[in-house]
Order: structure tokens, then sequence, then C-alpha cells
């Protein structure tokens, strides 16, 4: 009985088999329709670039997608795109156009690559014989494309050969352009808009300025420049541009320009962006389309603003090491910083938001020619903040110092004192601002010039010196640390 069992379950099985089999051979799988899209259908891109290398990309096209399920291949987006951040949807009908499934494919054509593809098959090699000037087709196998093609033709292994290289087709692997490939249900029989956006790396954007001073150094106008930098493999033609200015935070993943002094700046241009506060940072709209080719550094004005008052500053810095044992003579030529200082409000005639970036300092000569005289890096600078911009160090106006007395009063106590000299070789008189990082708990003792508290650690002199004169600044100090 078990035997028969087993020969009836065996035989049902076998007939199911046949039958499966010749259902399918009747009936094969049906091939879902691929559909595909370039930036031909394109109808209108914004971009939103941080300066953070961070683009955000929103790429509208008009498409005609099959009903029910299939494929649409999506090609011409950024080379260097964040595949986790792809969302598509349609503008006609949200709800019309579902994702099964997202790949990005990124096997990009080459000479190279399609002679990887095509080790072990056969193609043409093409060569004019030298005698006869007519072009010979010879039929060969790539057997390795290792620092070279080799080749067998016939029985015959060779390498080097001069013939030119024909493929039959193109592998299917291989793509033209970076593509996005979507596995999609769509309920619409239509041509619809569809709208897919994502981040990208590779493109940036960050501020630089000019600043002109004029002749005693009291006022400046500034005028402020956005470079864009875009190496994210994809240009955004006629985009809506818009840049955001802010420390972003990012989870990172394992794995110099010339710009001209503006001397005719008599009339202020009208601003091409739009600024506005946005979440805790800002944003600045292009009022026009914008062509950002791949590959391509571009520079949008900002800015302009004229007759901006301005504060110049002499500054010779102590440090902190100079207060711990006797030191001598501690620096003989010691340089002195020159500053610029500018307040950001509106009564100053700027007042906004002033994204991070480097400020080129430039002033015209004796002659009416602009030179470049320093620069600085500023972080983002809020409206009614202060701007500080160090220009370089002062040629003419000289420190020294010296340390002419120190004492251990106690285990825990010490007193010091030095003497500063400031020579100014100029023709006009200046005023030089010393600062002292006294540590620990201290207090003056004794000073030959006045001097206040700048904060807890620093004593701050005013320091007054004549053309071609010097002035000797002696303080003694008690610390206790």
């Amino acid at each position: 009985m078990q035997i028969i069992r087993i020969f009836l379950c065996s035989t049902i099985f076998f007939t199911a088999s046949i039958f499966n089999s010749a259902f399918a051979a009747e009936n094969p799988p049906q091939k879902l329709p691929v559909m595909a899209t370039t930036q031909a259908d394109q109808t209108g891109v914004a971009l939103t670039v941080y300066n953070v290398n961070l683009g955000l990309v929103k790429d509208r096209r008009n498409i005609s997608l099959a009903k029910g399920r299939g494929e649409l291949r999506f090609m011409g987006v950024a080379a260097q795109i964040i595949p986790a951040s792809v969302h598509i949807r349609s503008l006609a009908d949200p709800e019309s156009l579902i994702v099964l499934e997202q790949d990005y494919e990124y096997d990009l054509m080459s000479p190279q690559k399609l002679m990887d593809k095509y080790v072990g098959k056969e193609v043409k090699l093409y060569q004019k014989n030298p005698y006869t000037e007519r072009e010979e087709v010879v039929s060969a196998t790539l057997l390795a494309n290792n620092n070279g093609p080799i080749y067998r033709i016939g029985n015959e292994i060779t390498f080097n050969h001069p013939g030119r290289v024909i493929f039959p087709s193109l592998p299917e692997s291989l793509i033209a352009q970076p593509t996005l490939v979507w596995l999609l249900e769509n309920n619409l029989s239509k041509p619809q808009t569809v709208e897919t956006s994502y981040l990208t790396s590779g493109i940036t954007w960050k501020a630089d300025y000019v600043m002109t001073l004029n002749e005693d150094d009291t006022k400046s106008d500034l005028s402020g420049w956005v470079t864009i930098d875009n190496g994210s493999g994809a240009a955004y033609r006629d985009a809506t541009l818009k840049l955001v200015a802010g420390d972003v935070n990012r989870v990172l993943e394992e794995q110099p320009r010339l710009m001209m002094a503006r001397k005719e700046m008599t009339a202020e241009a009208a601003p091409q962006f739009k600024e506005e506060g946005f979440f805790e940072y800002h944003i600045y709209t292009l009022k026009r389309p914008s062509t950002i080719k791949d590959n391509q550094s571009k520079q949008i004005s900002l800015f302009t603003s004229e007759a901006i008052p301005i504060k110049k500053e002499l500054l010779l810095r102590g440090a902190n090491h100079y207060y711990f044992g006797r030191n001598g003579e501690v620096m003989s030529n010691q340089k002195v910083g020159v500053f610029i200082e500018i307040a950001n409000r509106k009564e100053e005639r700027l007042g906004i938001p002033l994204p991070k970036g480097k400020v080129r300092v430039y002033k015209q000569d004796s002659e009416g020619g602009m030179q470049f005289i320093g620069e600085d890096a500023i972080d983002h600078t809020a409206k009614d903040e202060k701007l500080r911009i160090k220009v370089g160090d002062a040629f003419d106006v000289v420190g020294s110092r010296k340390q002419t007395d120190w004492k251990k009063t106690a285990s825990d106590t010490y007193e010091t004192a030095f003497e500063i000299n400031i020579r100014n070789h100029k023709q006009e008189d200046v005023l030089v601002r010393v600062v002292e990082p006294i540590p620990g708990d201290w207090q003056m003792l004794s000073s030959s010039l006045d001097y206040t508290k700048g904060d807890a650690h620093t004593a701050e002199f005013r320091v007054p010196v004549k053309k071609d004169g010097e002035t000797r600044l002696t303080y003694r100090v008690r610390m206790r640390y």
C-alpha cells in the first residue's frame, strides 16, 4: 500500500510539472514596459546650495508613463548624488505614483570599461594596409585587458595590435550618464509632471568680499560676491537658485581666485538676492534664473555698500607665558597688528547678515592705482554685530619689551615688572592698544599709563606715540596662581 501511495504521489507531481511547464511555455511572463526620461523633458530645476559641500536638487519633467507597473530610467542626475536622499512624486496626483524599487546606476561608459566588458568575446579590428591603403577587417577574441589588450586571431596570440577596435554592441550594464532606475506603479494614463528631489555632494558656495579703503582710512566701500563651485557631475540650466548660509550639521560617511577691487562704484547696484531668515540659518534667493555648468566656478554679486564708517586699530598683544618665571628680554622687535573694525548696522550703511568668507582689502596708491593690502577670513556675522578684520602687521610701528623684575613673595604669589617701548617711524601720530594677558588673580601695583581691565585676565593700555617718536610703558603687577 505504501509503495502504491508513493507511486501515485510521484505520478501526480510529474504530471503537474509537465502541466506547469506547458503553461509557462504558452504564457511566458510579461515583460514590464521600460520608459526613459532625459533633461530634454525638463520643465524646471531648483537648486539649493549649502556651504558644507552639499546641494539640494529639485528636477521637474513632463513624462508619459504607462499605466500599471513599469520601469522608469531617469537620466541626467548628478554623478555625486546621495541615492538614499532621492524622492519622486507626481505633481498631478501624488497618490497615483508609487515607487516599489529604486536603483542607482553609475557604471559609466569609457574605453577602458568597454574593453573590460568584452573580455572573452569577439571584436573586430580595423587597420589600414600601408601598401594598398585599404582598411582590412580582422575578427579577434579579446583574451585580456590588463595593461593593454591581448587578442587571439585565429590560432595565434598577439598584443599591441595597431587596428582600432569595433564592438558589435553596447553592453547593457554600461550607461552614458548616471541614471536612476525605478520600478513604479502608476495609476494615471495621461502625461504628468513628475518632480524628483535629491541631495548631491560636490557642490558648495562661499562668500568673498572686496573692501576698498578711502584715503584717510575712515571709510570703506564693501561689496560681497557669491562663488559657487559645481563639481557634482551635472549641469543645472536656468535654475532657481537658493543659497543657505549657516553651520548645517552633517553626518560624515566613511569614505585661489582673483577678486578685482572695483574703483568705479559710484552707485549702489540693486541687490540680486533676496535674504530672509530660515530656521536657524539665512537663505539667499537669486531673483533671476541662473545656469550652473558642471565643473564650473560661478561668481554672482551679493551686495554693494559705500562709505561705511570703519575703525582702524594698531594692536600690540602680549603672551601668557611671559609671566611665568624670569624671562629677561622677551622680544626686541615685536609686531604690531593692523585691524579694521566695522559695525554691521543699518545706520552704518550695512546691517545685513554676512555669510562666512574671505575679505580682501584694497587701497588706492598715490598714483590712483588700486593695491591689495591684506585679507582675512570672517565667520557668519549677524546684523548689529561687529566685523573685525586683520589686515596685516605695521611696517613703521614696532614694539619691544623686557622684564625688569620678577620675584616670588609667597608660596603662590609672584611679582613681575615689564618695560614696553613702542617706536613710531611714520609721519603722523598713532595710538597703539597694548593688551597684556596676565594669569591668575592679579593686581596692578603701578603703571606709567592708565589701564582698563578688558576681562578677568587682560590689562589694556592706550599708548599714544608721536610721529618719529617713542613711548615707554612700564608696569608692575602682583599675581596669585
